[in-house]
């Protein structure tokens, strides 16, 4: 089942893959992902797919994309280059923040990229303690997800961890955002 929801200026297009069960609901999610977008200076009006999971997709795709073997918790498909965003302590040293803008159809927004969430990964996280920033945190799963979704859109924003700096500075973004609702 997938649902177009329009928050602002923000199309999420969230899709509930068959036997899963979220603990949040689809807005509350949403809101999560919009409220990211802008922190994270996705270009606006723009979309954003949110697919909702289980293991074995996560899996397959962490597999195929990345090399690993098992599920993960969240993987984000970014359509824009990180130097789409502006320049930011919690992206890549070659980010520029400047692109050439892309000529759209009219009344068509550009797609930032897709979320792929295991909500099954994320409830097994949040209920045995192994959840929040530092893997340590027993919260409850609808929190878990609003992590996950919010992480992955600050990496469809060209956000990443892969330095001690950059892991701060989208961590403590990751956090204020989190506390806003």
């Amino acid at each position: 089942m997938t649902r177009a929801l329009y928050l602002g200026s923000w199309r999420i297009d969230v899709t509930v893959r068959d036997g899963v069960m979220p603990p949040a609901s689809a807005a509350a999610l949403g809101r999560a992902i919009a409220r990211a977008a802008e922190a994270g200076g996705a270009p606006k009006p723009a979309s954003i797919g949110l697919i909702l999971s289980a293991d074995a997709e996560l899996a397959v795709l962490n597999a195929t994309h990345l090399a690993t073997s098992g599920p993960t918790d969240v993987l984000s498909f970014p359509l824009l280059p990180p130097e789409a965003f502006p320049p930011h302590p919690g992206g890549s040293e070659w980010a520029t923040g400047t692109i050439a803008a892309f000529p759209l159809p009219p009344r068509r927004r550009p797609n930032l990229g897709d979320i792929v969430v295991s909500v099954e990964r994320a409830t097994e996280q949040a209920t045995h303690g192994h959840g929040g920033q530092t893997g340590d945190i027993r919260w409850t799963p609808a929190d878990e997800l609003r992590l996950l979704v919010t992480h992955g859109t600050l990496h469809l924003c060209g956000w990443d961890h892969a330095d001690p700096e950059e892991e701060a500075a989208m961590r403590a973004l990751e956090r204020r955002l989190l506390a806003g609702g």
